[in-house]
């Protein structure tokens, strides 16, 4: 695939440079704008589990990220850039109008391009957005930001988009009613609810193992049936750079003044996540916690010129990754280095990828901003070792000695309609470097792609079981073996859980993190009870982390019969070498 100028040739060292990659990477949508400007519709047809309109609208809204954030820092030619988006608010919000974007429903996805669209109000508004629109159009994106209110959300990160509409109506739109502040009110107390401690928040309300597991086992009684419910417990992306802490940073820069003290909590929310969460961050959460401009910030994110470092080293990263990532068009493809519908979500559109420029927003800070002035700080030599972190109920390993960071997940779970949820969000460890594998099939081993997983068969492996709803974790520790007279402590990690939803077999799993024997390796211990006569056998499979099995030399695949004698190893990066 072709690169993209401005973008994958790019320095990303400067605000100019920045700016200019920001431009470059929303400029191939242009061609892509519906007559009236109000959609955006990339030639590539998907499904996704909703109408055809609302990702026409993720097409039309994500942008605003870019195009807000260059009108609040008063760029030159935003003016010219901004045009067929004043063109495309008219019709959008016009009921009248064919590209109409269509009126809320309960748990709509157009919700979710509610706060972008709030965002291009809000964060224009220094430069008189609001102004360029004609009576009959302000009053329509009122009435369509209006009817977020008292529709259905889920409980989950959704909720900070009705948030910040509300704020764009009451700050932007000038209607400041007591039914608006009370929806707010309402979604901010159900968000707090969802806040766990150290700054980290659940994407949704985070349940206890019991009332899982009885109302599974009371549904499974009444309808013979199991996967009746939904239920999550997730301290992920969405509820850290995508959207929670991304959107506790808008609070922060657009809205203090509504609830201070609210506003400083968020502040504190941050200082105390970034410190734990910055290895593993996409980089939204540092453009937001820059242009949040959020003072007092702990080691390693102490300084504007950290924060500066690890967010332009991100985007540096994926620039020069462009011939993997981009269309001939030069339009975001779906997956991650390369395309990959097998990663996807059903509702990911052509256009959904544009989520992405949340790592823009930083280019509404001005020139003169010390973000921009402090010059960018190296990587931190910041030793940070093993470490338990209680609110995600994960391990971070980053031994010294390692040349690996990977972390420990001892006991979340996902059980909602999402593709490939047990992949992406319970298995045993997640790695910074070697990427997650997610099933392509249920018949072969290889389709499942287990790694970092331990799959069970009761019926002669025509079918397998793994991880799925598990008890909270028990920290204790471990006294391992390091061939001196003095054993080395070490946490051990344990959880219990069941293949199947009749708990005949039980599993207990402790998970042991890198030690100074083994610096990029962890070791887990199961324990099975079965529980039931009529399973007379189990068949077992474990997987370790995916690599790239090719050798450097020749790239030629890697024979199973030469991975087997391969002998210990240690990792490098990039593939495993003897």
């Amino acid at each position: 695939m072709p690169r993209l100028q401005f973008f994958s040739n790019n320095p990303l060292a400067t605000r100019g440079d920045v700016v200019e990659a920001s431009k470059a990477i929303i400029a191939p949508l242009l061609p892509y704008f519906s007559p009236a400007k109000a959609r955006v519709r990339i030639p590539e047809t998907i499904g996704t589990h909703f109408d055809e309109t609302a990702p026409q609208l993720e097409g039309f809204a994500r942008p605003l990220f870019v195009v807000g954030a260059l009108l609040h820092a008063g760029e030159p030619d935003a003016d010219s850039l901004l045009q067929p988006w004043v063109t495309g608010f008219k019709a959008g919000t016009d009921p009248n109008h064919e590209e109409y974007w269509g009126s809320f429903q309960d748990r709509d996805q157009r919700k979710v391009e509610a706060e972008m669209i709030a965002f291009g109000l809000l964060a224009g508004q220094k430069s008189g957005l609001w102004d360029r629109f004609d009576i009959e159009t302000k009053t329509n994106i009122q009435t369509w930001l209006l009817g977020l209110l008292g529709r259905e959300f889920h409980t989950s990160n959704w909720l900070w988009f009705r948030v910040m509409a509300t704020i764009a109506l009451i700050k932007v739109c000038g209607v400041d009613r007591a039914d608006i502040r009370d929806q707010m009110r309402e979604d901010l107390s159900q968000l707090d609810r969802m806040y766990l401690q150290d700054g980290w928040s659940s994407d949704g309300i985070w349940p206890t193992v019991q009332e899982v597991l009885s109302t599974e086992a009371e549904t499974r009684e009444r309808t013979r049936k199991t996967n009746q419910r939904f239920w999550s417990r997730q301290a992920d992306y969405y509820s850290g750079s995508f959207a929670i802490q991304f959107s506790q940073l808008l609070f922060v820069k657009f809205a203090a003044d509504l609830d201070p003290a609210r506003a400083d909590k968020y502040r504190q929310h941050a200082r105390e996540v970034g410190a734990q969460f910055w290895r593993f961050a996409c980089a939204g959460f540092f453009a937001a916690l820059a242009l949040a401009e959020v003072g007092n910030l702990p080691e390693p994110i102490h300084t504007p010129g950290a924060v500066k470092g690890h967010l332009l080293r991100h985007l540096r990263w994926w620039a020069n990754r462009s011939e993997g990532i981009l269309r001939s068009d030069g339009t975001i493809n779906i997956g991650w280095t390369y395309p990959n519908m097998f990663l996807t979500e059903d509702y990911n559109s052509p256009q959904s990828v544009y989520w992405a420029v949340k790592s823009f927003v930083v280019v509404a800070l001005t020139a003169d901003s010390p973000f921009w002035t402090e010059p960018e700080a190296e990587y931190p030599e910041h030793d940070i070792g093993v470490s338990w972190l209680q609110a995600p109920r994960q391990v971070l390993c980053n031994h010294p000695q390692g040349n690996h960071h990977f972390l420990l997940n001892p006991s979340q779970f996902l059980l909602r309609p999402f593709k490939n949820s047990m992949a992406k969000y319970c298995k045993f460890a997640y790695s910074s470097s070697l990427p997650l594998s997610v099933a392509v099939g249920t018949v072969l081993l290889s389709q499942i792609a287990p790694d970092n997983a331990w799959l069970l068969s009761r019926d002669g492996t025509e079918t397998w079981a793994t991880k799925r709803i598990c008890t909270d974790a028990r920290v204790g520790r471990a006294a391992v073996d390091t061939g001196t007279s003095v054993a080395q402590d070490l946490l051990a990690i344990s959880s219990q859980w069941y293949p199947w939803a009749d708990r005949q077999v039980s599993v207990t799993t402790t998970l042991m993190p890198p030690s100074d024997r083994w610096p990029d390796w962890h070791i887990r211990v199961h324990r099975i009870s079965v529980l039931s006569n009529q399973i007379k056998q189990l068949e077992l499979v474990e997987g370790s982390f995916a690599i790239h099995g090719t050798r450097r030399s020749d790239n030629r695949m890697i024979s199973v019969a030469h991975a087997e004698t391969m002998g210990q190893g240690r990792y490098l990066g990039g593939d495993a070498t003897s």
